[in-house]
């Protein structure tokens, strides 16, 4: 089995070649990202390894579709940047759905420390031998309230986490958690109260037409003054504009991002000897009170384990048998995993 891996980093190749070598996978790595202009490197291949910030619209579709590569194997948990729709009856398209929610959730309750207790500030200021505490005041956490938005594998832990901080949390999902919600410390709440009542909001949901820029300025002016806003989900659930504009406005009092809706450019490379383009992300950068991290939350050593094992077992599950309970099918105008032929 032959397998073209696209965006292909340092970090992918250990675990790739580990897990490819133990189950008859041989991967071809491509640094170059899948889309229009690279797709026919796939030529000659049984599949193709994608990550979040590769094309695969309906022109790459079209194209792996005629030269007869018919799986998708995508090494992420969201598949916002597919075409699902196009890919029905042409491609097979398998993901991760989980990896470790551990190394997502821990990132983010380290950016959130980071902020409130300028904690990035002070390393700054130290290795200058500046060693005044002027504007270096942050608060506590616990008896604070928290609003999680997403409540799967990743929003459960960043809860216990918080729990553990002794905050309060405020949760939100179509599809509640059973027996997470406590009627005390932890309840399901409308997402416009958890709005107006959270101290901190943090995102961990998937990327759908319904959660598309769900921060927006109508958002931002229904939460507290001074908001903290954490986003280490997908970028496009924030309106990156409006958080701006919030954050100028003092409504939003520290941002910590480990996504951008326009990152597919920019993250994973080094452009530290460039002027760069986005000036709304440069502009971000630059406020005092907004960490960015480049989509690194994922990177632990455990979580790219995880991640190459399940791709792995992806590919050799659907060759051998046809199917593949990691599979993400187009049924009754939503994308949705299947099971044993199953949509769920």
């Amino acid at each position: 089995m032959k397998i073209a891996f696209f965006d292909t980093k340092p970090y992918d190749k250990p675990s790739f070649e580990k897990f490819g070598q133990e189950n008859g996978v041989e991967f071809k790595f491509f640094e170059t990202k899948l889309n229009e202009d690279t797709a026919e490197l796939a030529h000659g291949f049984d599949g193709v390894c994608a990550f979040v910030n590769d094309t695969v619209n309906a022109d790459v579709i079209d194209q792996l579709y005629s030269m007869g590569v018919g799986v998708v194997a995508l090494r992420c948990a969201g598949f916002n940047n597919v075409d699902m729709k196009h890919a029905f009856g042409k491609v097979h398209v398998l993901r991760v759905p989980a990896y470790s929610p551990y190394a997502v959730a821990e990132h983010t309750m380290a950016m959130l420390l980071t902020s409130i207790r300028r904690i990035h500030k002070a390393y700054i200021r130290t290795r200058d031998y500046n060693f005044s505490l002027a504007g270096m005041t942050g608060f506590d956490l616990h008896g604070k309230t928290v609003g999680v938005v997403g409540t799967g594998r990743i929003g459960q832990v960043f809860i216990s986490i918080c729990r553990g901080f002794g905050m309060k949390v405020l949760a939100y999902d179509k599809f509640p958690a059973p027996g997470l919600a406590d009627g005390e410390n932890i309840r399901y709440v409308t997402l416009d109260e958890l709005f107006t009542q959270s101290d901190i909001i943090s995102l961990h949901c998937p990327l759908t037409e319904e959660t598309y820029h769900m921060i927006d300025e109508a958002a931002l002016e229904k939460c507290r003054r001074g908001v903290v806003l954490l986003n280490t989900s997908r970028g496009a659930l924030v309106d990156a504009e409006a958080l701006l504009n919030g954050i100028k406005s003092r409504k939003v009092g520290a941002a910590c991002l480990d996504v951008y809706e326009e990152e597919s450019d920019l993250f994973f490379e080094d452009y530290s000897g460039h002027i760069l383009d986005d000036d709304t992300l440069a502009r971000l950068i630059s406020m005092p009170n907004v960490i960015v991290t480049s989509h690194q939350a994922f990177l632990t050593e455990e979580a790219l384990s995880n991640i190459a094992e399940t791709t792995v077992e992806n590919l050799v599950g659907f060759f051998r048998d046809g199917r593949c309970p990691n599979e993400v099918c187009y049924r009754g105008g939503s994308a949705q995993d299947c099971r044993d032929g199953k949509c769920f």
